[in-house]
């Protein structure tokens, strides 16, 4: 039976269905756990003597992760223990503040500004992305639109163009900031929710066919991104410029050999691989790690993906199905697109490893996310 078959025999109880009152599936919580103590524990080892220089404390940034996951274990204990129905009505509520926070990001009064970028909020001393959390109300916009159309989404004017008209306006939001590496992670999970919610593929295919000359004029039109794509292509032709760090990173991969220097051994973070505690965690882990622990931390966010997908796999609600599967697309993507960055087989995007690099917004997404896959979990069907 196809997934598509699967959908129709359910999508009469997407409204009516019971809500089941099972114990949440602790499989995800235990390795969003696990992966985030190794990032703990790695932020720390990466950022310390940087984090001396520039602030005076060594755990500076330690602090302030240790902050957003006190705020992201509340989330995570409401979304899991939140049923469908309630998630399914705060989709569109979720999803209008995160537009209202991308238009807001963007007034010079109220956006922070770093490095010509306007992504932050300033909420005291500490900064929030709205760009990530437009991914939770897109996640539950999506799920809720999917479950209701059915089978019409493969009306081209009726079912597929209404949500891309919508996640379209957020795309645009993000790219204005700019931010290409989030849009297109929203547009990657997007797209494969549309294909597994029933949309026609020549309808995905003819709108990727049409985004290409876009896609192209925002690499190839703005100097940087041009540059970036340029040093992927060669990094040591620029080793002192665009291609330093990626070099740096691919030194520090290397250098970890199997089994790595030793926790707090490495070198690359002093002063030579630029923000090593962000979006190349993973280089400085397999330094002081090695082969050996990079593996491992890979194979634990393959084993979090699948484990998301068992879980839609078990849900009766087309709903829990589809919310399920958003947010193993976006783990999925997100740890691809890092891991190529890093290793030299993507451009570098400046996305950040799930639950394992520095940055509060990121870290409450997947920690909502977790939140999210207990919930679908809970109210599976009996056996």
């Amino acid at each position: 039976m196809s997934w598509h078959d699967a959908q129709t025999l359910t999508l009469y109880r997407s409204d009516t269905a019971p809500a089941y009152s099972h114990r949440a599936d602790r499989t995800v919580l235990l390795l969003a756990f696990i992966l985030i103590a190794v990032g703990i524990g790695m932020i720390y080892s990466a950022s310390a003597v940087m984090a001396q220089k520039r602030f005076g404390d060594s755990a500076y940034f330690l602090k302030r992760q240790l902050i957003w996951l006190a705020v992201g274990m509340v989330l995570l204990m409401i979304f899991a223990r939140t049923d469908l129905k309630t998630l399914r009505a705060w989709g569109v509520p979720i999803l209008l503040i995160g537009v209202v926070a991308l238009v807001a990001v963007l007034l010079p009064a109220i956006g922070v500004s770093v490095k010509g970028a306007r992504r932050w909020l300033r909420l005291g001393a500490l900064t929030v992305q709205p760009a990530e959390l437009i991914k939770v109300g897109v996640l539950l916009y999506l799920a809720h639109y999917l479950a209701k159309k059915g089978e019409r989404i493969e009306d081209f004017r009726l079912g597929f163009v209404p949500p891309l008209l919508v996640i379209g306006v957020v795309l645009a939001l993000v790219l204005v900031e700019p931010d290409l590496g989030t849009a297109t992670v929203i547009g990657l999970v997007s797209f494969g929710l549309l294909f597994v919610g029933g949309a026609r593929l020549g309808h995905l295919s003819l709108i990727g066919l049409a985004a290409l000359p876009a896609l192209y004029l925002l690499v190839a039109g703005v100097g940087y991104r041009r540059q970036r794509m340029l040093s992927f292509l060669d990094p040591w032709s620029d080793p002192e410029g665009s291609g330093f760090q990626v070099i740096q990173s691919f030194l520090a991969l290397g250098g970890g050999g199997p089994f790595g220097v030793g926790l707090g051994e490495g070198r690359q973070k002093l002063f030579f691989l630029p923000e090593p505690h962000t979006d190349f965690v993973l280089s400085m882990l397999g330094e002081e790690l090695g082969f050996l622990g990079t593996s491992i931390v890979i194979i634990l966010l393959a084993v979090f993906v699948a484990k998301g997908f068992m879980i839609a796999l078990a849900a009766e609600d087309p709903f829990g199905r589809y919310l399920a599967l958003g947010v193993s697309f976006l783990v999925a993507f997100h740890t691809l697109i890092n891991v190529g960055a890093i290793s030299g087989l993507l451009p570098t995007k400046g996305l950040p490893l799930p639950f394992l690099s520095y940055g509060g917004s990121s870290l409450i997404v997947n920690m909502i996310g977790t939140g999210m896959l207990m919930s679908v979990s809970r109210n599976r069907p009996p056996r």
